[in-house]
């Protein structure tokens, strides 16, 4: 058996709910490996940063089927707060 591995982000790690999605689907992990470390950096920090679990569950149904439609960043996302000072203010508490 062959170990899959999944590929991080530059400042957020790969939650564990992210990683049971991407070893569900193999065509979502591959389109995951072949982005950048800033882009997965993205991807997880627009997971992650939601207050409401729901809404965690959707950004990750939304992240595999946008991965699997070519998208290679967020839709709408001003950037990671942790990376990129500007983006802050649209984040309160931060």
């Amino acid at each position: 058996m062959t170990e899959k591995t999944i590929a991080t982000g530059v400042v957020h790690t790969v939650p564990t709910d992210l990683k049971r999605e991407l070893l569900a689907n193999p065509d979502v992990l591959e389109k995951w490996n072949g982005l950048t470390p800033l882009a997965r950096n993205e991807w997880i920090c627009w997971t992650t940063i939601v207050k409401q679990p729901e809404t965690r569950k959707n950004h990750i149904e939304r992240l595999r089927a946008e991965l699997l439609e070519g998208k290679r960043r967020p839709c709408c996302w001003p950037g990671c707060p942790h990376r990129r000072p500007k983006a802050k203010k649209w984040f309160k508490g931060m």
